[in-house]
């Protein structure tokens, strides 16, 4: 009797995970075969087969996995290759490494070269910028606050200016990035150890405000934990020499508005774009970011996040660039996804080979270079709280 029960409680629970095929959805989706798991309490994952498996390759099929999260038991972090500003490691690893439960892969990264993994948008954590804007692209912020996740989308506008003491003033280019020609580029201890740049330049340390050494004709000098290095070039140059002498004060003021402004204050936010939903409208035509040349209208891998009316955050990837398995999905097509999994906001993240779920240490999607998952700069990771 009782291996009979067992049996009997085998066949429930498979029948409760596999929903029923061929069934079309109103929406006038392709047949769709659904299997449904409850990961933790507050946590469902869904993997979605859709269109016909039956046939060799064929113009429209896809696998597609969500993580459905309730925000008063889950919280999100952001995690960064091997806990630095450059380097690449897989999202499996970032999420072993850091314990978490779930993750999806992150932002737009620099993929080859010394600064390989140095994020090609925003990065914000702890209220301090990490990587200013690029190509007008907005970005996911995300507050753990208050017992419950929250997200919010919002482009950054950011300056920031050097003072001198002697009253100069000079505009920071850019955030831990490569250093362009007659660029002023602030380098903070999230980065690395040293700057990485080349001797072409002239980079001065700055602790607890003051100039604490000017190294001229000598890059990758050492960032000062207890403060910044800035490194220049050509016109920016001849300016740090003549006016951050060793011993004097710098100060340095950082300007960063977020647009439209965000209702809470963010733990952190994490470059993406383009923007998919606001409202429970399609906003990708509207938004500014540049990007390449059959980004939005081919079918690639893509990974987004988007929020419910009610506030639970889905996490969603699209397997592509396999015909057998998936054939990925443009902008519009995963917009269109994510208002049918309920999401009112939206926002697209990195995609391509780097798209990447992770579930409990195992990869659940099918990740489309040939060598399997991509190392990437950064992840999403899910804990329970």
């Amino acid at each position: 009797m009782r291996m009979r029960r067992f049996v009997i409680s085998l066949v429930l629970f498979a029948l409760a995970l596999i929903s029923a095929a061929a069934t079309p959805d109103p929406a006038g989706n392709p047949p769709d075969t659904r299997r449904v798991e409850t990961v933790a309490p507050g946590i469902e994952h869904i993997e979605i087969r859709r269109g016909d498996f039956t046939a060799g390759v064929v113009a429209d099929r896809w696998i597609i996995n969500t993580l459905t999260l309730d925000p008063r038991r889950v919280r999100l972090s952001l995690g960064r290759a091997f806990d630095g500003g450059v380097g690449v490691e897989t999202t499996s690893s970032i999420a072993a490494r850091r314990g978490a439960l779930a993750a999806v892969n992150g932002g737009y990264f620099r993929t080859e070269g010394l600064y390989r993994g140095e994020p090609a948008g925003i990065v914000v954590s702890g209220a301090k910028v990490l990587s200013e804007p690029s190509r007008k692209r907005p970005g996911l912020a995300i507050s753990n606050t208050d017992g419950r996740t929250r997200l919010g989308l919002a482009s950054l506008t950011f300056r920031a200016d050097v003072i001198a003491g002697d009253g100069s003033t000079r505009a920071v280019s850019g955030v831990n990035r490569p250093r362009l020609d007659d660029e002023l580029i602030l380098f903070t201890p999230e980065f690395h150890l040293t700057t990485l740049t080349g001797p072409n330049g002239i980079e001065a340390a700055i602790a607890e405000g003051l100039v604490v050494a000017v190294h001229d004709g000598a890059g990758s000098r050492s960032i000062p934990a207890n403060g910044y290095v800035l490194s220049a070039h050509g016109l920016a140059r001849r300016w740090v020499r003549e006016h951050l002498l060793p011993g004097g004060r710098v100060e340095l003021r950082v300007g960063a508005k977020f647009e439209p402004a965000l209702p809470f204050d963010p733990d952190f936010v994490l470059g993406g774009g383009p923007v998919l939903l606001r409202g429970g409208a399609s906003a990708a035509a509207a938004d500014p970011g540049e990007y390449a040349a059959g980004f939005r209208l081919g079918r690639h891998p893509r990974t987004a996040v988007g929020a419910r009316a009610d506030g639970a955050v889905v996490l969603a990837v699209v397997d592509g660039r396999q015909p057998i398995l998936s054939v990925g999905m443009t902008i519009g097509e995963l917009a269109a996804l994510m208002t049918e999994l309920g999401c009112v906001e939206a926002i697209n993240l990195d995609g391509g080979g780097s798209t990447t779920m992770v579930i409990r240490g195992r990869v659940v999607n099918h990740p489309s270079d040939a060598g399997g998952e991509r190392p990437v700069g950064d992840a999403l990771l899910v804990f329970l709280r």
